[in-house]
């Protein structure tokens, strides 16, 4: 799967990295999130790190990716500005899609605000990722504005 993300891409399942290339500090990031762990992966960026830490903390998933997309767009290389997050955790049982991603969306702010520019969300319960445990690929970048 990694492979057909990209080289530079980093899937990360709870408790495993999957990656031996390391992203470079994005540009746009002078400081890491306050909440950045000390334990997080090192084959991953700051930024990337910090989001897996956060939703690590708030939600406790049975299953997490954090997923650098950066790559599919027109920015610098080892950029750190599109990502594609998978959570399944409990916490969502009961609440609503839309709840879901404004958990999510609470949890990052941080990276939101400071260098984050797209973050795509699947938010799933267990059952729900038991009954269709696949991420469609994203679509590829059409130049901004749509061109």
């Amino acid at each position: 799967m990694l492979r057909e993300l990209s080289r530079r891409s980093l899937k990360f399942v709870l408790g495993t990295g999957a990656s031996n290339i390391r992203p470079g500090v994005p540009p746009l990031i002078a400081e890491l999130s306050p909440n950045m762990s000390s334990s997080a992966n090192t084959d991953s960026g700051p930024l990337e790190s910090a989001m897996r830490q956060k939703l690590t903390d708030r939600f406790h998933p049975e299953h997490l990716e954090v997923i650098n997309e950066s790559y599919m767009h027109n920015v610098p290389q080892e950029s750190e500005t599109h990502f594609k997050v998978v959570v399944v955790s409990q916490q969502f049982e009961n609440e609503a899609l839309i709840k879901r991603h404004r958990s999510i969306n609470d949890t990052l702010k941080f990276e939101i605000e400071n260098g984050v520019h797209a973050l795509s969300i699947v938010a799933k319960t267990p059952q729900q990722w038991q009954a269709k445990p696949l991420v469609e690929k994203s679509p590829p970048c059409q130049g901004g504005f749509g061109k």
